[in-house]
This record gives structure tokens, C-alpha cells and sequence, in this order.
């Protein structure tokens, strides 16, 4: 085992857990594991998950990720926790969990939200005050939720923390959080790096929320070590440092590389995001930008889509067909699908920022409405959501030399493709998918090293356990580019329409 230097990175998704392990060294993923969650839903836009299932994968997918690594967890050097954004974990006097976590896909705050908006001076005012437009996805509309809804669990709040830092909390017993992760909660100024105490006590002027904020820390700083029952219970070294973690598209920022400017990544999971690293806070005058800092000491304005992946599975429920056979019948049908035109926003949409739109399907005729020309819409629709978050970034001024494309939807090469084509620009994969859980493992190895003075910058480690993958790359076609441009000035005149 001798010069191997081993890191687990943990990321708890909306759908599972993933954890693997690193070898700091070769740069080199050694093992991986999953394990599933499952969802609370409502009807009136309720999305919640018992946070009892977050712990059970964690503990299960770390031990799978050992196992396939063929490794101690006492060689664990470091522990790096990445997670959804934006959920609420609400703790009692004695640690205890009040309520199911609410998510980021959570709608059910909207009323709440929108009367947050109103008290700030709407979309201007937040961004003005915070450096953000809050969202019914963002923690803050959900904390006034709970106080309405709930009074009785309002009452025991002793401590509100975000999904990766409950994590971090059962790991080292320290309720902490980090600024990335923070930049989502719609109470945290992003520009200054502090927590808006004044709106925290609009919503309750008892001073219960502000005296509930965990700790701000650096990303380099450790959150700490693990609690020595917790390390017998993960069979993990009792000295491993657990580091400040993140948010998924902060860890997936460092798993991707992209900690400098020029890099975009973009990732097309269940939701759809694209984001690139800016050195100071150039707030978007675009409602729709969310100028998060990033979890590597600097910003990361970031635009999410809601329906992407969740989209494309939709259509192949429908049609009941496999993802090969959806692939196949996607690369049948014309650029265009012969006019059949999809826009996807069957969960609302944050990016065009239409939250009550619904799916709408147009340009059917006799003759176009095909298997094929509906599989390519659905895709076509989610990308062009995609294409016009990225304008928003350009028009930020921020640079688009490649793309670094990660989540399921990458594994396609006629998605691959068709990203290159439509965005014109260069696209490339990583070869470790799972960028998120990559990125806590480097975060993490980066903590350790500065703790024990080895001084391995974040660049560094970067560029040694990130490695692109050649035979992804996937070069813009002019005749498609062309063609494409047609089909997405057509989708900005229906989306205008809305």
C-alpha cells in the first residue's frame, strides 16, 4: 500500500448516493458504489426524502466503494461530502431531525416565495440586496413554509442545515457549511460571503433562524474528524479529516477541472446545468444567472434547467422503449424533426424562467408525427433549454472554449453531438462520470494537504485526477450548426409565445 494516498468522495444525489475512492498519487479512481433513494411526492408540488435513507446509502455505497477498491477504510486519508443544493434539514435541541429534508425540486413553497420576493423589491431587489433571484427551489421561501405550515416543528428549531452539511454533521458531530453551498440558500449576500441576518429575521423577528445558522468555513477548511463511533460504524480511519464539502455543481466544478476561467461544464442529469469559474462576483443583470460562489474560492454563475433527463424519460415511458432503441429512433428523424417542435417544461421551468409553464408539443401535422420525430423533439427541446442558458453566460462575458459535459445524458454519442452542434463549441467528457463525488474526493485531498503543510494546490490535484476522455471528443458540424440555428430561433419564438 506503500505511496498510495486514498480519498472517499461522497455524492448524495436526488436519486442515490455515489461514493468513490481516490488515489491522490496516480490521480487514478480505484473503486465505486451506489445505493438508491427514494422520494416523498405530492401533488401540490411536495418533493421531500427522509433523511434516515441519505445515511443508509451512505454507509452502504461507502462500503461498496471500499470493496471494489480492494482496500481499508483505515487507509482513508480524508472524506469529501458533495450534495443536492438548496434542501432543508431542520435539527432540534438534541441533533434530532424535526421533519423530512424538503429538496430543491420542492414547489410547494412557491406562495411563500413569491411574497419573499415581493418584501425584497422583486428580482431587481434581490439581486441588488443578495446577488441572487430567489427561487421556490432556494431554502429560504421553504424556512417561511415551515413556519406556516408546521408552527409546532417551526418552535424546536435549534439548527437549519443544507443537505451536505447534515452530512458532515452526523460524520463529525460540527454543524458548519460552506460558502458554495451557502450561495443556494436565498439568506447568504454572495457578494460580501455573509448570511442576510435582517431577512432571516423578517421571516421570524424572534431571532429562532439567526441564532440556528451553522458556521461559515472556507473551502479549504476541514468541517473535521470523523466521530469515533462514526468511524467504527464506516469502518474508516478514526484520523480521517472529513473537508468543508459542497454542493453537487460546486463538487462537479472541481471533478470537472474547472477552476479557472474558460472551462464551461455541463451536466445533463434529471436537470439540466451549465456553469463556468469567474475570479470576482460579476452578478448577472439576468434574473436567471445565479452567481453562486464556488467551492474552490471563487464564483461559479451557474443556470439550471428543470426538465431534462426527466424530459427524454418521460417519452420513452410513453413509448415504451429502451434507451437503445430511443437513441436509435432520436438519430432517424431530421434536424427539426420535421417540425415537430417539444417545449419540455412538464415540471415548470427555471431556465427560460417560466415556473408555471407546462409541456406543450407543436407543429404536428398528418405526416410528421412519428416515434422518431417525438424522440428527437423531447431531446432537441432540452438542449435548446441548455443553449439558452448558456447565451445568458456569454452575454455575462464569460468564455466558452470547450465544454466539459458530464451526467447520463452524456454517455450518448448522438447527444454529444447534438450539444456540440447546437451550443457550436467543442464538447468533451470526462472519464470519471461521477464528477461530483470525483470533486469531494479532491476537495478533500486538497483540505488534507493543507492541513498537513504537503501545500498540493487545488490546480495541481486537479490536473493530476481529472483526465478528459479522447474518444468523446465531439467537434461542431458547420452544415449542422446552420441547421440547428434555424430549429432554436424557432424554439425562441414559441418560448416567446408563453
Amino acid at each position: 500500500m506503500a505511496n498510495q494516498t486514498l480519498f472517499l468522495g461522497i455524492d448524495c444525489g436526488t436519486q442515490g448516493t455515489k461514493a468513490i475512492v481516490l488515489d491522490s498519487v496516480s490521480g487514478k479512481v480505484l473503486g465505486q458504489g451506489a445505493a438508491v433513494h427514494s422520494m416523498i411526492s405530492g401533488a401540490n408540488g411536495r418533493r421531500e426524502q427522509d433523511t434516515d435513507q441519505w445515511l443508509g446509502a451512505l454507509m452502504l455505497s461507502t462500503r461498496r466503494a471500499l470493496q471494489d477498491a480492494n482496500v481499508s477504510g483505515q487507509d482513508i486519508l480524508g472524506i469529501g461530502v458533495s450534495s443536492q443544493q438548496h434542501g432543508l434539514v431542520l435539527l432540534g435541541d438534541e441533533g434530532q431531525v424535526l421533519r423530512p429534508a424538503k429538496l430543491w425540486c420542492d414547489t410547494e413553497s412557491t406562495p411563500e416565495n413569491d411574497r419573499l420576493l415581493a418584501h425584497l423589491g422583486g428580482e431587481r431587489g434581490s439581486l441588488e440586496r443578495l446577488g441572487v433571484v430567489i427561487a421556490p427551489g432556494y431554502t429560504v421561501s421553504k424556512l417561511l413554509w415551515t413556519k406556516e405550515q408546521h408552527p409546532e416543528v417551526f418552535a424546536e428549531i435549534a439548527t437549519i442545515l443544507l443537505p451536505h452539511d447534515y452530512l458532515n454533521y452526523w460524520l463529525t458531530g460540527r454543524r458548519c457549511t460552506e460558502y458554495g453551498d451557502a450561495s443556494g440558500t436565498g439568506y447568504f449576500n454572495v457578494r460580501s460571503r455573509e448570511w442576510d441576518v435582517s431577512l432571516l429575521n423578517h421571516i421570524d423577528p424572534g431571532g429562532r433562524l439567526v441564532a440556528a445558522l451553522p458556521q461559515l468555513i472556507e473551502a479549504r477548511t476541514p468541517a473535521g474528524t470523523l466521530l469515533p463511533e462514526i468511524a467504527v460504524l464506516l469502518d474508516l480511519n478514526p484520523n480521517a479529516l472529513v473537508s468543508s464539502g459542497g454542493g453537487d455543481n460546486m463538487m462537479g466544478a472541481i471533478g470537472t477541472g474547472n477552476i479557472q476561467p474558460g472551462a464551461i461544464t455541463m451536466s445533463l442529469g434529471s436537470s439540466g446545468t451549465v456553469y463556468a469559474y469567474d475570479e470576482q462576483p460579476h452578478v448577472s443583470p439576468d434574473a436567471s444567472v445565479a452567481t453562486f460562489c464556488s467551492s474552490s474560492g471563487g464564483w461559479l454563475p451557474l443556470i439550471c434547467t428543470m426538465n431534462l433527463t426527466n424530459a427524454t424519460g418521460v417519452i420513452r415511458e410513453l413509448l415504451e422503449l429502451d434507451i437503445e432503441r430511443f437513441n436509435a429512433l432520436v438519430a432517424e428523424a431530421p434536424i427539426g424533426a420535421e417540425g415537430v417542435c417539444m417545449l419540455p417544461f412538464l415540471n415548470g421551468e427555471r431556465v427560460p424562467a417560466l415556473p408555471h409553464a407546462t409541456g406543450s408539443l407543436l407543429g404536428l401535422t398528418m405526416t410528421n408525427l412519428t416515434q422518431a420525430n417525438l424522440c428527437r423533439a423531447v431531446v432537441e427541446g432540452t438542449t435548446f433549454g441548455l443553449r439558452y442558458g448558456l447565451d445568458l453566460l456569454r452575454n455575462n462575458g464569460l468564455q466558452s472554449r470547450s465544454i466539459r459535459l458530464i451526467g447520463g445524458g452524456s454517455k450518448s454519442p448522438m447527444w454529444r453531438q447534438m450539444v456540440a452542434d447546437v451550443m457550436n463549441t467543442p464538447v468533451v467528457c470526462t472519464e470519471q462520470s461521477e464528477a461530483a463525488a470525483l470533486g469531494a474526493a479532491i476537495q478533500a485531498a486538497w483540505c488534507e494537504s493543507g492541513v498537513t503543510g504537503t501545500g498540493q494546490s487545488l490546480l495541481e490535484l486537479c490536473e493530476r485526477c481529472v483526465s478528459l476522455d479522447p474518444a468523446s471528443e465531439t467537434l461542431p458540424v458547420a452544415a449542422s450548426v446552420a441547421a440547428y440555428q434555424q430549429v432554436y430561433e424557432r424554439y425562441q419564438q414559441h418560448v416567446a409565445t408563453l
